[in-house]
């Protein structure tokens, strides 16, 4: 699958949105990447997942982990194509990143983590440094969609994408949409808690 067909699916579903956004890292862009309305279609969720599971090749996972909320579908469809089995993080009460609902990892476990969007990658990172107060190393990194230009770091962890795009961040105060005025929204799931 090129990448041009798996951006048309984006345009075609909803899922490329454009305007002034306010993204879950804090970062302000110009476009939105809505991937659960890419994913909400089990068919199109299974062809590109199985497409990210071609692409980590030869990376043989036995446990695909994503984060709550946009590495959730990814993890499991990942998984079936894999073989493996999934699971999700997701926020405790304090707002630090946690195994809930009964989910463990064991040291042995092979671990891809799997996201929709990697932007600055503090979701990935943050599960990272818990798998590694474990005692685990993630064996690789897989996401729908690369957006940092290539300047993420998961320490030398392997990761891949389907598609790398260069959309433009800017800090709140270097912002031009804030500047011209334009009404901003803020589509992510990411939730500010007390004391972080």
């Amino acid at each position: 699958m090129q990448e041009s067909e798996i951006i048309e699916l984006f345009k075609k579903t909803g899922a490329y949105q454009q305007g002034h956004f306010k993204l879950s890292s804090g970062l302000h862009s110009g476009a939105y990447l809505q991937c659960a309305l890419l994913l909400q279609n089990p068919v199109i969720a299974a062809r590109l997942c199985g497409h990210l599971a071609e692409k980590i090749h030869p990376i043989e996972p036995d446990l695909v982990l994503g984060p709550a909320m946009g590495g959730i579908i990814l993890a499991h469809e990942t998984a079936r194509a894999l073989g493996a089995n999934a699971i999700f993080t997701e926020r405790d009460d304090t707002g630090a990143m946690a195994l809930r609902r009964g989910f463990t990892v064991e040291r042995d476990n092979k671990i891809l983590i799997t996201e929709d969007v990697l932007t600055t990658g503090k979701s990935v990172k943050e599960v990272i440094a818990l798998l590694a107060r474990q005692g685990i190393k993630p064996i690789g990194v897989a996401a729908l969609v690369d957006r940092s230009a290539g300047k993420i770091d998961f320490g030398g962890i392997k990761h891949v994408s389907l598609i790398k795009l260069n959309i433009p961040v800017f800090k709140e105060k270097e912002c031009p949409l804030c500047q011209e005025g334009i009404p901003i929204e803020k589509p992510g799931s990411r939730v500010q808690h007390r004391g972080r």
